[in-house]
């Protein structure tokens, strides 16, 4: 499956490359759609399974610990990167708190008066997101828990579908939860580095 996500990856670049401008209005519409239609069937998936919220339940505050592992492990690997790269530590802990949200982090670092950082925090959690639909089948059949790791932010929405075809529901609303809470993390954690 990870072939069929690289090979279907470089064939839009290369659609994208000599399709007209004004489709991209329409691609970017119909991509939405397609996601929220994606998200309803991996709902319909983690519904079906009732005996998955109980487990939920009675995990408590332990539901924390993959988010929080995310979240700590993405800045850590933002702090070795940046002592490799001779950065400030502190911009590159500002680019990995984007924890995959791209749309928004690259924003955020623009806005705070550093626009190399923002294209470099874009790039970097734009990579992340591809590097996770390449990952992920590898990932699954190794530790579920794992898979959920380099979702970051999309583990509830983009990658969420691709998670839940990997794992089980069980792991699909850890997932969920985990992108959640780094969802609400990264605008937080963005402007704090900045």
């Amino acid at each position: 499956m990870s072939k069929a996500i690289l090979i279907a990856l470089v064939l839009g670049i290369g659609a994208g490359v000599v399709m007209p401008e004004g489709v991209s209005g329409f691609l970017d519409t119909a991509s939405s759609y397609m996601l929220l239609i994606l998200l309803f069937s991996v709902g319909i998936d983690m519904g079906v399974n009732r005996e998955v919220f109980g487990q939920i339940r009675r995990m408590g505050l332990r539901i924390l610990v993959i988010p929080l592992g995310v979240v700590l492990g993405s800045l850590a690997g933002g702090a070795v990167c940046a002592m490799i790269l001779r950065m400030d530590v502190k911009e590159g802990l500002a680019i990995t708190s984007g924890l995959g949200w791209y749309s928004l982090s690259g924003i955020l670092m623009t806005e705070a008066g550093n626009p190399i950082g923002g294209t470099i925090s874009f790039l970097s959690n734009v990579f992340r997101e591809v590097l996770t639909f390449l990952l992920v089948p590898v990932l699954a059949g190794r530790n579920v828990y794992t898979a959920i790791a380099p979702a970051g932010a999309t583990a509830m929405d983009t990658t969420l579908p691709l998670l839940s075809k990997y794992t089980d529901s069980k792991t699909a609303i850890l997932a969920f939860v985990s992108g959640v809470i780094c969802t609400l993390a990264m605008p937080v954690l963005v402007p704090l580095f900045c």
